[in-house]
């Protein structure tokens, strides 16, 4: 089985070096770079199976290079945070990132989110296994249709009005979720735990991006908001 490629941009050498270090002991191949031009050529030369972005490098900060990734790609992203600010948060999830983890950290917390991303995505890091439909429950119809918006679980592809709607695989397996019980109010820990695989508490700040990125792509007014619950499919 090939090793994961991990492409790494963070400008401290010594936290590049020892996470480097780490992440090649748990089995992946890492591709360091200390700024954010350097880690794009690195990207566009790699194609690795995942990118861990560092907020704060030079050059080209990171959620900027998040979203010149995410332009050309839908692999999936980690940004790395020296705070759990807000706004380094929620840029680096609205510019594309797919998760989020707050320096400093630790070794085998940041191997464990990065194999519950693979999962997500299918990547071998993460033996995902047999998994089917929303968050591994089987799909009860290949075609889902809520008014103009049409889900092909079986292709993995979405129309709205006919045409394609481009979904990163986070998205599509949050829309995923929702469809696969129209209607019903899905909780943000619920959400975190059947959409991000944690099986531990999270940052519902993750989940309330998202829908707000998935809304934009298949209407505003698809996914409703139900305070102090969480949010449903209208059927």
């Amino acid at each position: 089985m090939a090793e994961t490629h991990v492409l790494f941009v963070e400008d401290d050498d010594v936290i590049r070096e020892a996470t480097q270090l780490a992440l090649e002991r748990d089995g992946f191949r890492v591709t360091a770079m200390p700024d954010g031009l350097q880690g794009l050529d690195a990207f566009r030369a790699n194609r690795p199976d995942i990118a861990l972005l560092d907020v704060m490098v030079p050059g080209l900060d990171g959620v900027s290079l998040c979203r010149r990734i995410r332009d050309e790609s839908t692999v999936p992203v980690i940004m790395l945070s020296a705070r759990a600010d807000s706004i380094d948060v929620v840029l680096g999830l609205e510019a594309g990132a797919d998760d989020y983890v707050t320096k400093p950290f630790d070794g085998a917390v940041l191997v464990a989110r990065i194999r519950a991303v693979l999962r997500r995505f299918g990547h071998a890091g993460g033996a995902a296994g047999g998994e089917s439909g929303p968050a591994g429950q089987e799909a009860q119809e290949a075609l889902l249709v809520f008014g103009d918006l049409e889900i092909d679980t079986e292709g993995m592809e979405v129309r709205k009005a006919g045409d394609p709607v481009a979904l990163t695989p986070t998205e599509m397996r949050l829309l995923l979720e929702f469809s696969s019980a129209p209607g019903t109010v899905l909780s943000r820990d619920k959400l975190l735990e059947r959409v991000w695989d944690y099986g531990w508490g999270g940052d519902t700040r993750v989940v309330d991006v998202h829908v707000q990125r998935l809304r934009t792509k298949i209407g505003q007014d698809r996914i409703e908001t139900v305070r102090g619950f969480g949010y449903k499919l209208k059927a």
